[in-house]
């Protein structure tokens, strides 16, 4: 999906700036019924999943004392893999939103917090609760969106090297904790700099960061393993924690893929948001900018409540078990404004977005104007934009577009 001001019919063209600030009032006032209702539910609520999950996790890193059995590593494998999903999703991401900083706890407050992670907690605060959730799907200014690392939009210019696009998602995947602490960093324009020009806050962002690693590192790979030694599980332990935290990074990006690069869910340019974006506007951009997975209590509970990212994203302060609850309230607004709530099943929403990945790692109309027939004449077009020159990666890219508008307009 091009950016909204580039399409042939804007989705929100229908809308006059009245209605715009209409819409805003009106999710203003689904946020203010929420916080005019919080309490002894809500706080019960996140102790108990504070309690369960650290009870899991105990229990699971106690199961794996006896790793060395095979259906014992099973066990504690996923017992270990939910655990670190729950703490990374329901409870740190939200936490460190502030969700429940109204409880005035501090054992669960956005101040206090550090999570299991390679990224701090204050650097992750300033990346996403500043940066991201103020200038979501911005291309070039939200970095959330292909953690600049990837190409996201039709409009950024097509260059070889995005055909290695899918493997370093993938590889980011698989790490994706080590890949956000390198974004919440802004690691590849800070090492740019020469060493001796880097801003002292880097530095000291850089040194917090890799003792933050050491620390968990040190945690799965090294204490966890040296207390199952006597029992003769010390590897079973440790290929444990290297899998359940695969399991949790794989997990996490897939989730925050399905958030925010669907097909269908829009990108904005930085030019075409007004200096002094209203709420209303604010709020207009939220819900385009995002998509939701439709799912059980439990796929709710295991996203974190990301799964009703665009309720998140209206509300980033709003306690995460209080999504289900406004969300058809929020979908009502969607109809009556004739928006698109973007809403699809995991499964559906994990291809969608791969599907984007891909489609966008090739030139402009390549995947549209390609089929079985013409494969071997399109992989040939494909390497000649690889090999040679911009000159000739201009003409092949106007005429596979050109290609591409007129299947369009057949269709």
């Amino acid at each position: 999906m091009t950016v909204i001001t580039k399409q042939p019919v804007n989705p929100t063209a229908h809308l006059t700036p009245e209605d715009i600030e209409q819409l805003g009032a009106e999710l203003d006032a689904i946020r203010q019924e929420v916080l005019d209702t919080r309490g002894e539910r809500d706080a019960a609520y996140i102790r108990k999943i504070v309690k369960v999950q650290r009870n899991l996790e105990f229990g699971s890193r106690a199961v794996l004392l006896g790793s060395a059995l095979p259906p014992v590593w099973v066990v504690g494998t996923i017992g270990l893999s939910i655990s670190k999903i729950l703490e990374n999703m329901e409870i740190g991401h939200n936490v460190m939103h502030g969700q429940w900083d109204w409880m005035r706890d501090p054992k669960i407050h956005s101040t206090t917090w550090e999570w299991d992670n390679a990224s701090t907690a204050e650097a992750w605060k300033h990346s996403h609760n500043e940066i991201h959730h103020t200038y979501t799907n911005i291309v070039g200014k939200d970095n959330d969106l292909g953690y600049g690392i990837m190409r996201v939009d039709e409009d950024q210019r097509w260059i070889p090297m995005y055909l290695a696009q899918p493997l370093w998602n993938f590889i980011n995947a698989c790490f994706f904790e080590y890949g956000i602490a390198a974004y919440d960093l802004e690691l590849g324009k800070n090492l740019s700099i020469p060493k001796e020009k880097r801003s002292d806050a880097f530095k000291a962002n850089l040194k917090s960061t890799l003792k933050k690693i050491r620390k968990q590192a040190t945690k799965d790979y090294v204490v966890n393993p040296a207390l199952a030694l006597p029992f003769g599980a010390a590897l079973p332990t440790l290929a444990a924690n290297f899998t359940a935290n695969l399991v949790r990074n794989l997990w996490s990006h897939s989730v925050i893929m399905c958030g925010h690069f669907p097909e269908g869910v829009e990108t904005f340019e930085k030019k075409s948001i007004p200096d002094k974006e209203t709420r209303g506007e604010w709020y207009l951009r939220q819900m385009l900018g995002s998509a939701n997975i439709s799912g059980s209590k439990a796929m709710h509970l295991m996203t974190g409540n990301l799964s009703h990212q665009i309720e998140h994203h209206l509300f980033p302060d709003l306690p995460s078990n209080r999504y289900a609850e406004v969300a058809p309230k929020v979908k009502a607004l969607f109809e009556k404004y004739e928006l698109n709530y973007h809403e699809a099943p995991l499964p559906a929403q994990v291809y969608s977005a791969w599907h984007k990945v891909v489609r966008l790692s090739l030139p402009n109309g390549w995947m549209a104007t390609t089929n079985a027939k013409n494969l071997p004449a399109q992989t040939k077009l494909l390497w000649a934009m690889t090999t040679k020159g911009p000159k000739v990666r201009r003409a092949a890219q106007a005429r596979l577009q050109q290609q591409a508008r007129k299947l369009t307009q057949a269709a």
